[in-house]
């Protein structure tokens, strides 16, 4: 049973720090889109960038409005998908710690 649960913690620890790497990576993307305004991001690759991140920045658009012209809805999320990162699949994580402690 131990041996169950050991590796669906190792499954869950490298598919969530993939996850959250690849959003992060999506956002700090947006962030540097949000320069260039006359790119299309429905057509061609940047469907990749646009589709995962859209709807969630939409929503931050609505509770936190551009500041002086500058969104900074990419800046909030790529700061908490970090420390979302940190504190579950980090060095001393939230899973690296469960792992240490069934393997003990």
């Amino acid at each position: 049973m131990i041996s169950l649960l050991e590796n669906f913690l190792k499954v869950i620890d490298v598919s969530l720090g993939i996850l959250l790497s690849y959003l992060t990576i999506v956002f700090l993307i947006r962030l540097i889109l949000s320069w260039y305004p006359k790119i299309d991001l429905s057509k061609g690759l940047w469907l990749l960038i646009s589709i995962p991140s859209n709807s969630i920045l939409d929503l931050t658009k609505k509770l936190i409005p551009p500041i002086g012209g500058v969104d900074v809805a990419p800046v909030i999320w790529i700061g908490v998908i970090s420390f979302l990162r940190e504190i579950l699949v980090g060095q001393q994580g939230l899973i690296k710690l469960a792992l240490h402690t069934y393997i003990s």
